[in-house]
């Protein structure tokens, strides 16, 4: 019986890891998309700014290292492929 817990709690691990690389690359993608827009508002600028750091602090206070670690890669990985994606795009001159 030990050994079907230990099995669902593995997989129980690597769901959450998943879920948070996607969760982070998704916090990523909005991050950027706020600050791209083409009339950008400070006040959803800041809120998303502000609420992807607050969800940041809570990953460190209430989930293992390994959960921060998938969030950390997931939205790093969002936030140079988005980011630099729109810097590489060459412009119509039509």
């Amino acid at each position: 019986m030990s050994n079907f817990v230990d099995v669902l709690s593995f997989l129980g691990v690597l769901l959450r890891l998943a879920g948070l690389l996607v969760f982070g690359v998704a916090s990523g993608w909005f991050t950027l998309f706020a600050f791209r827009q083409e009339e950008p508002k400070w006040q959803l600028q800041t809120a998303v700014f502000l609420g992807f750091f607050l969800f940041v602090a809570l990953l460190f206070r209430f989930t293992s290292p390994g959960g921060v670690g998938a969030f950390a890669l997931g939205s790093g990985i969002a936030l140079l492929y988005w980011g630099l994606k729109a810097q590489i795009e060459p412009e119509d001159d039509e």
